[in-house]
């Protein structure tokens, strides 16, 4: 059973790679049309038949208004926004984190999702199934020590999914937050070794922790977040808005 998105109009942010590339071909393998952007153009050539997508920075104002605007236009409409451009923020004791890559962090991880709501909103109010699905992250439930503005940020996505749900729900438009738990793949690695170097420990030690405190024992993959951001973008969906929904392998604390 499909979840009935063919033909749907879908942004994803952040698609380059990852989790949103993987989000990104999962509506396409459902019939969506999809337009993506990432910071890092060469990850946008030889793009699938479907699939669309411009080099942006999603944390500049006129960068976003370009790219929402150019993709409705090609779309002719807007059914689902998926924020999911961000960057993992420094890891480091507040005390030695600048107060420039604090600013840096929140504004692709939280600023971002403002400016694509703000440009993206007239559109979605026209559709017959609109969807936003904003990513936050676990450590935007459970905090994340020595990385603040990355879970600073996070927590914010929330606050934004809940207030947005319940500002653009009298116009059909479900609002939703997912929060990935620890997502198996290169951003992953990089999160795990500067956490290793910091503390002096191997990056094996370090996953092994990691992997230990959750349920399930593994690592969440990319398309088990896609699954879920299909479901809250189809009509199987439409009684779920404002919820933060953590797809984690029930995971009981980042350390």
């Amino acid at each position: 059973m499909g979840f009935g998105l063919k033909g749907a109009r879908v942004i994803v942010t952040g698609a380059g790679a990852g989790i949103g590339r993987a989000i990104a071909e999962a509506f396409l393998a459902e019939g969506a049309r999809v337009h993506i952007c990432d910071i890092d153009a060469s990850t946008l050539t030889d793009l699938p038949q479907g699939m669309t997508g411009a080099q942006a920075d999603m944390g500049n104002t006129a960068h976003v208004e370009k790219f929402i605007a150019e993709a409705i236009s090609e779309m002719g409409g807007l059914d689902t926004l998926v924020n999911n451009a961000g960057i993992a923020g420094p890891t480091s004791p507040v005390d030695e984190i600048t107060p420039e890559a604090w600013d840096e962090c929140l504004r692709v991880c939280l600023t971002s999702q403002f400016l694509t709501v703000r440009t993206a909103a007239p559109a979605l109010r026209r559709s017959d199934n609109a969807a936003i699905i904003n990513l936050s992250s676990l450590a935007g439930r459970l905090g994340f020590g020595l990385r603040t503005p990355y879970a600073a940020a996070k927590w914010g996505v929330i606050g934004l999914t809940k207030s947005l749900s319940i500002e653009l729900g009298p116009y059909g438009v479900r609002v939703n937050a997912v929060l990935p738990g620890i997502v198996a793949g290169a951003r992953q690695k990089r999160v795990l070794q500067a956490k290793a170097d910091r503390q002096g420990r191997s990056f094996e030690e370090v996953e092994a922790d990691a992997l230990r405190a959750t349920s399930t024992g593994r690592y969440v993959q990319p398309e088990d977040i896609a699954n879920q951001v299909l479901y809250l973008a189809s009509p199987m969906g439409a009684a779920v808005s404002g919820q933060a929904i953590s797809v984690c392998g029930d995971t009981q604390m980042l350390s």
